[in-house]
């Protein structure tokens, strides 16, 4: 019995969190592909590292920090483009994607620094 309820639960989440996502604005959800993709190569490049190697550790090193801190700020371009979060309200979208850009241009550079 405590299956079904469980099954139902899980049911409502989903559904509810269906919902809530289908009201997020497209340029959210661009973000959040963006961010998904940046998951996934880095989860990509671990499972070639495990089924390959270790050779250039600083490399595929470099390739995992460049997709997570990529994501990582993705992440903190979707918080400050959305309209609901109050802790941005002021910030205007052009800057917060300026920051973005200057961010990732910085991580790219460590990244290759690292590189050798």
């Amino acid at each position: 019995m405590a299956g079904g309820g469980t099954a139902n639960d899980v049911r409502t989440l989903v559904s509810s969190l269906r919902s809530a996502y289908s009201a997020t604005p497209v340029r959210l959800k661009i973000i959040d592909l963006y961010v998904l993709y940046a998951l996934i190569t880095a989860f990509v490049q671990v499972a070639y590292m495990g089924m390959v190697g270790t050779f250039p550790f600083n490399a595929f090193l470099s390739g995992v920090l460049s997709c997570v801190g990529t994501a990582v700020l993705a992440v903190c371009l979707r918080m400050q483009v959305n309209k609901e979060n109050k802790e941005f309200k002021d910030l205007p979208p052009e800057r917060a994607f300026a920051d973005f850009v200057l961010c990732n241009v910085v991580l790219h550079l460590v990244i290759m620094n690292f590189l050798g």
